[in-house]
């Protein structure tokens, strides 16, 4: 199989050692960067894993671009040039042109798992409204940008993910679109981010709380740049929190339909990552001086309780 179309043979990759060792370096960055995600990937055939490993670093390295801490030095016109870039560079992915170890494995992705480039791009759209906006009126408005930024990864997902074959003869009546639902799992996931990471996002100047909900609660900007803690601030996370786990919940009905192979894997990040949300609550709600996670050992005690609930429809 050819990966690329370069002229001198000594900058050809190869489909098996410098595949691999591109493989290798996903698995890697994928461990380092996203733990709970990880172990759920570790669930899945080894074709499907490392799939997913690639998609996984090409999306951290499109986030890395706006939100690295070399990127907080760039102006907004060098950072917009850099999305620019990023785009050509992944449209010639999917053209078939590739320049690096990353484009190799997409490429390799994309050949055994085809799929639209539409989320990609999608994503990449998802990072300019970074450029133009640090601050969200409604929750509409930020549905949008959890949909660029994330709801795009259960798009891009879904075709390695595959469905079961029991899906394509159910009654379309009885069976959620896995596109949605995908979309879905993805959106639960940023607002689950978004929570976590409040603390984080304001030493950027960035509030991704949708701006109506803090003046439902009566709690202002100025409070949230403070790390006010009060209960108006717990209130307003408990109604941040119900509704990520509203977003998760839709999720849920689509990873039942998931190929055989698949549900395990999904489930497990799933419930693990909804766990972030239960450690918000044991923290009383500071996440301005705490980064909520879910502990190692309740990972691995998850790993049985995730398998039946993924073996029942």
């Amino acid at each position: 199989m050819a990966l690329a179309n370069r002229t001198p043979s000594s900058n050809r990759y190869t489909a098996d050692s410098s595949l691999s060792k591109a493989y290798e370096l996903c698995r890697k960055e994928t461990a380092q960067w996203a733990k709970t995600f990880y172990i759920g990937t570790l669930l899945l055939p080894p074709l499907k894993r490392k799939a997913i490993w690639a998609i996984y670093v090409w999306c951290r390295r499109t986030d890395e671009l706006m939100d690295s801490q070399e990127a907080q030095s760039k102006s907004v016109e060098e950072l917009s040039d850099r999305l620019n870039k990023w785009e050509d560079r992944t449209r010639a992915i999917f053209e078939g042109r590739i320049d690096n170890e990353l484009d190799a494995v997409m490429q390799d992705t994309i050949e055994r798992f085809p799929q639209s480039i539409q989320p990609y791009l999608d994503m990449i759209e998802g990072q300019r409204m970074d450029l133009k906006r640090h601050r969200y009126e409604t929750f509409e408005e930020l549905q949008l940008y959890c949909y660029r930024v994330a709801g795009t990864v259960g798009l891009m997902t879904q075709g390695v993910l595959g469905v079961d074959s029991a899906y394509t003869s159910a009654p379309w009546s009885s069976c959620p679109d896995p596109s949605e639902a995908a979309i879905a799992l993805g959106i639960a996931n940023q607002l689950t981010n978004i929570l976590r990471d409040v603390g984080e996002d304001r030493g950027r100047g960035r509030i991704y709380l949708p701006l109506e909900d803090l003046k439902r609660f009566n709690y202002s900007e100025a409070d949230l740049m403070a790390g006010t803690i009060n209960n108006q601030w717990k209130n307003l996370m408990k109604f941040q929190l119900k509704r990520a786990r509203e977003w998760f919940a839709k999720s849920e009905e689509g990873v039942r339909w998931l190929s055989a192979d698949a549900r395990w894997p999904v489930w497990t990040s799933l419930r693990l990552y909804r766990g972030i949300l239960d450690s918000i609550e044991k923290l009383d709600y500071d996440v301005f001086n705490n980064r909520a996670y879910v502990n190692r050992w309740l990972k691995l005690l998850d790993l049985p309780f995730s398998y039946l609930i993924s073996q029942a429809r």
